[in-house]
């Protein structure tokens, strides 16, 4: 980044005073003195080309982002700028917002998640959007969503573009808990919190990166930072996406849509067992 007038003077300057032999005739702090002048001069000329090659920069990386294939990091990137009602600017991938304010252009941007795999000849675009909680776009957001990422994509690029409900969880845990903090049922004897377990249950899923992998081991970690919880001890653990039945996890899960929930209220069965200080 160019530097301003003053500061290349300055350093100037500063190397004349440094200099045993200029040192001792360029002395005057007059900001007309003949030296100081010639500084100013040499200054302007150096500002100009630091200028000029700044401008040189951003023109060269303008012309590689032409030239070169675009990364995961850039679909991902525009798939997030997308704006939902809003047209294309001509021969461009940028959004017309002459006539939009802030929040028109904010309230249009519904891509909140983004992951991009690469797969054997093709690009997989995994979105959601966000509501209450992550949820898929609506048939005309992924309609128009669809055709903007054609439009953009580099030529010869096979997209395959997905909106989907979240994959289906199920699981069975054993809680051993400390009788004098929890009861029967799992909730705190001070009446602070009624769910604690579920709650830190629902956390670690709401906290996966999108495209993030389920681990077991992780959130047993997460139960365990739960007071009152002695043991987390998880027994069955399965997942199913779209239409194909469910199948148990051993270690981790990757989500095909992207994220990973419970479809029903008995998806998530907890077994409270009293458990004394251990020894």
């Amino acid at each position: 980044m160019a530097r301003t007038i003053d500061e290349i003077q300055q350093s100037i300057l500063a190397a004349i005073a440094a200099d045993a032999t200029l040192a001792s005739v360029a002395t005057s702090t007059s900001k007309v003195a003949i030296f100081r002048l010639f500084t100013r001069i040499v200054a302007s000329a150096q500002w100009t080309i630091e200028v000029l090659f700044d401008t040189f920069k951003i023109e060269i990386a303008d012309t590689l982002d032409l030239l070169k294939p675009h990364s995961l990091k850039w679909y991902a990137s525009t798939a997030r700028a997308f704006q939902f009602g809003f047209s294309l600017l001509p021969d461009s991938d940028k959004f017309d917002n002459t006539a939009a304010t802030e929040a028109q252009i904010e309230a249009s941007k519904i891509v909140r998640y983004v992951a991009v795999v690469e797969q054997v000849k093709t690009l997989r675009v995994k979105v959601a959007t966000l509501g209450s909680d992550l949820q898929p776009l609506t048939a005309p957001q992924l309609t128009a969503f669809v055709e903007y990422m054609a439009r953009v994509k580099d030529a010869g690029v096979k997209l395959i573009i997905d909106s989907l409900p979240a994959d289906k969880l199920q699981l069975t845990v054993d809680i051993f808990y400390d009788p004098l903090i929890l009861n029967n049922v799992g909730q705190r004897l001070d009446g602070s919190e009624l769910t604690p377990v579920q709650s830190a249950i629902t956390k670690y899923l709401q906290n996966l990166p999108f495209n993030g992998v389920f681990v077991l081991a992780y959130l047993i970690d997460e139960l365990q930072q739960v007071d009152g919880v002695v043991i987390p001890n998880i027994t069955a653990a399965l997942a199913s996406y779209a239409l194909f039945p469910f199948t148990s996890i051993a270690v981790k899960y990757q989500p095909d849509s992207g994220y990973l929930r419970f479809n029903a209220p008995a998806d998530l069965v907890l077994n409270f067992v009293a458990q004394s200080p251990l020894r």
